[in-house]
């Protein structure tokens, strides 16, 4: 089998020349457009995952020989999570290369955090049944660069430190509310609100809810103090 020019220049900016090639179309073939012919990414999407989390932690232990689990924890999850799984897609142009349905694309499936999230998952998969797992980890350290060295010791996600810091002080957990959805349906771009049982909340706009709904808890969390540990 032979590579289209833009899944060969994909291999370039991966660093990987697949010696069978089939891999890396199953690892970027969305649901959307699996037949029985044409396998998704799905099952590659399960096992990359697990060979992103082995890296991860074998990479944090390395690094900080003197954590304990529970200051290792955070930091991995931060690592292994949604957010910086399409943030490494998107780096590569990942989703320029994604085989889509027809409704997928129109809806804006190139963008979409959790498709390009999955995707880097199995693409990582097919590296590994491709060449082995020192090639994949090869490939996740390389992809993760300095991530791994500046995670924050407490790495908590903000939506996550907001809802520990409310329920501190015996609040119920934050709301989200979707107050504005703009742009075309295949670059929408959301407005969300979080807000607290006691009246204060904080805006924010992105790509997408996920990243919206981070960025307005985040944003929040350092108006009322709790950003600073």
């Amino acid at each position: 089998m032979k590579l289209s020019a833009d899944l060969v220049a994909f291999s370039g900016r991966l660093g990987h020349s697949f010696a069978r090639p089939e891999l890396l179309l199953r690892a970027l073939t969305h649901s959307s457009l699996s037949s029985a012919t044409r396998p998704d990414n799905q099952r590659l999407e399960f096992l990359g995952d697990r060979i992103l989390g082995l890296v991860m932690a074998e990479a944090l232990l390395l690094a900080d020989k003197g954590a304990t689990e529970g200051q290792l924890a955070p930091r991995f999850n931060a690592l292994v999570r949604r957010e910086t799984c399409a943030d490494v897609a998107r780096e590569i142009g990942l989703g320029d290369v994604l085989k889509l349905g027809r409704s997928e694309m129109m809806s804006g499936g190139r963008r979409k955090e959790a498709l390009l999230a999955d995707a880097m998952e199995a693409v990582i998969a097919a590296v590994y049944r491709d060449a082995g797992f020192e090639a994949a980890r090869d490939l996740v350290l390389r992809l993760w660069g300095t991530r791994i060295g500046a995670v924050e010791p407490d790495a908590r996600d903000a939506k996550t430190a907001l809802q520990e810091w409310a329920q501190a002080r015996g609040l119920t957990p934050p709301h989200y509310v979707e107050i504005a959805r703009e742009g075309p349906d295949h670059a929408p771009v959301f407005t969300i609100a979080v807000r607290l049982s006691t009246g204060e909340e904080a805006l924010a706009t992105a790509g997408a809810k996920r990243q919206a709904e981070q960025a307005a808890a985040k944003a929040l969390l350092d108006r009322m103090g709790g950003g600073e540990g």
